[in-house]
Parts: C-alpha cells; structure tokens; sequence
C-alpha cells in the first residue's frame, strides 16, 4: 500500500503496474453511499470496479450520476458511506489519494487558455507534487497518448474542441491513475471524436485502469463496458455484467415495410412458419406496408426474413425499432416510477 510518506512521482505508476498483473483486484470500492443537498440525491449507493474494468454509470438527466462522481473523485464527501481507491480513502489519503484518480468531467472549462497545452498540463502535474522535470516528462507522455504531441505548444485557445477533449483526457491521466472517472465524455462530439475518445479509455484500461464511464448514449457500451449501474432518482436500479442489462430487455422489435398484396395472399402460410418464433402486427389501419416484428427469445432475425421469403412476402426494408439496451434501461427506469 503506499502511504502518505511515498514519492508522489513513483507512487501512482508503481500501483497501477501492480494492478495490472491482477486484474480481479478491486480498485474502487464505494460503499453504501448517500447524499442530500435540500432533499436526499443518492441512496444507499454502492459500486465496485476492478483493475482494467469499464464500468458504465447510465441513468436518465437527475439520477444523480454527476454528484456520484464527483463523490467518488473526492469533490464531494457523501452525507453517509465511504469511498476507497486502492485501500485508501479521500478524508484520510490525502494527495497519494488524489493521484490515484483521474477525472475528466463533462463540459470541461478549467484550462488556462492563453498558455499552451504543454504549460497547462506541467502546472496541473506541480499541483499534483511532482517536480517540474518529472512533470515536463509526463505531459510529454500523455500528449503523446491522445495524439497531442505535435501541437503540445500550441496555445489552448486554439485547440478545436475534440483537441480540448484529449487535453482533458491527458490531464486525467497526467498521474497514471487506479480509477479513470470519465463524465458524458462523446455527447457532444462527431462520431469519429467519440471513436477516438473510447479508444484511449480501452488502453487505458488494457494498462489495467479501472474505468466509471458516465454515458446516455446507450448504443456505445455495447462490445466497450464489462459491467454497468443504472441509477434513476438516486437509486441503483440494476448493477451486474451488460449481458445481465441485455437480458432484462422486452423481445427484440423492428419496423418492417412489406409489399401488401405478397402479403395478404400468403398471410396463412406466413403464421405457420412465424408460430412460437414471432409476432407481425401492423402498425395502423391507414398504413398497410409497415409491421411490427416481436422476435422470441433466441430466434434470429436472419431466419424470420428467410421464412417471409419463404412464404414469398416482400421485405422492402427493416429497420430496428429500439436496441435490447434502451429497451433494458425503459423498463428499469419505468419500474421505478409506476
């Protein structure tokens, strides 16, 4: 364990090396935690992320995923619970706990902008404790990591935003942290930018980080995070692997537009083949080529299409209606509101 007497420039890489060869390794445990400002915000929450994990925090706008954050961050000391990275925590770890976490917030403003990038990130690193040649040295690294290297003595004004974006992720991984805090990081960013800021949280993780990556965007965990915690209202809804997500979805749905008259002269023969594998319901009287595909569980969707070509019913498009995690993340949340 390091100790609040451990060499601020060797401390954080030396831990984060050692986590790496355990990846089971529990590198952030929160527990229990609570927090009111006039009325209670978060409830009896409680988180666990391991070395080299991506845990996604998903929740509607107010769920209180930003105040958990900046908890976890040590921003903010919770009414109740108890926060520890790395068997230390935030009330009595000082800056060794300060330097094992890395936070890149969402809508990030606090860079000097008159000064360049290189300046920001060496001034940042002499907060942190490190000496002004260790500090040069790092922000040569993590310039390089995010693809800044070339333009690290351009001013910060004249960064585009995507360039802030990796500015920031650079900041946050100035002392090669445990626990990479990541809030709304591709909201508003083209998809090639959000790409690239998912790229940099995978090899970080692969480095053995243990990743809170906050999101709405639900289509992007997909195949990205190992385990998620939806909170709505303050409460968790769910937390376990996103295969677990998945499987609390409703049958999969897609909107389909059929040739009518195919259709209405084989509709017989298309029940038959469609029975216990889905359902097909129109969508309205006044529109007879768009249709409701239900699947069964494990039924795919390349074998319904073969059996409507089988029956010899057109298909002239299919669209999904809702991915299985939207459809997963509306019944938690609608759960919790009825």
């Amino acid at each position: 364990m390091v100790t609040a007497h451990s060499d601020p420039d060797r401390a954080a890489p030396e831990l984060v090396a050692s986590l790496a060869t355990a990846r089971r390794e529990l590198a952030l445990n929160a527990a229990g935690v609570t927090h009111r400002f006039t009325e209670t915000v978060l409830h009896d929450v409680s988180l666990k992320v391991e070395a080299g994990e991506i845990h996604a925090l998903l929740g509607p706008n107010g769920a209180g995923k930003t105040t958990l954050v900046r908890i976890l961050a040590g921003l903010i000391r919770p009414s109740e619970g108890s926060v520890e990275v790395a068997g230390l925590d935030p009330d009595t770890g000082g800056r060794p706990f300060r330097q094992r976490i890395g936070f890149a917030p969402s809508g990030d403003r606090t860079f000097y902008l008159r000064i360049s990038a290189l300046e920001n990130l060496v001034f940042f690193g002499r907060l942190h404790g490190l000496r002004r040649r260790e500090a040069m040295r790092r922000a040569y690294e993590v310039l390089a990591d995010v693809g800044l290297e070339r333009v690290a003595k351009q001013r910060a004004a004249e960064y585009s935003h995507g360039m802030q974006k990796r500015l920031s992720f650079a900041r946050a991984l100035l002392m090669s942290p445990v626990v990479l805090l990541v809030d709304e990081a591709t909201h508003d960013l083209d998809p090639d930018g959000a790409r690239t800021v998912r790229e940099l949280v995978e090899g970080q993780a692969a480095r053995g980080t243990a990743v809170v990556w906050v999101t709405q965007r639900l289509d992007e965990i997909r195949g990205f995070a190992q385990t998620a915690t939806v909170l709505d209202r303050g409460h968790v809804r769910f937390s376990g692997s996103v295969p677990r997500l998945l499987a609390l979805a409703a049958p999969r749905r897609f909107l389909l537009r059929l040739d009518p008259r195919a259709l209405g002269a084989h509709r017989d023969e298309l029940e038959r083949k469609l029975e216990g594998r889905a359902t097909l319901e129109g969508v309205g009287a006044d529109d007879p080529e768009h249709f409701l595909l239900a699947l069964a569980d494990g039924v795919a969707l390349g074998d319904v299409l073969a059996a409507l070509a089988e029956a010899d019913v057109t298909v002239l498009s299919c669209s999904e209606e809702r991915s299985e995690l939207e459809e997963a993340f509306l019944l938690l949340t609608r759960r919790s509101h009825e």
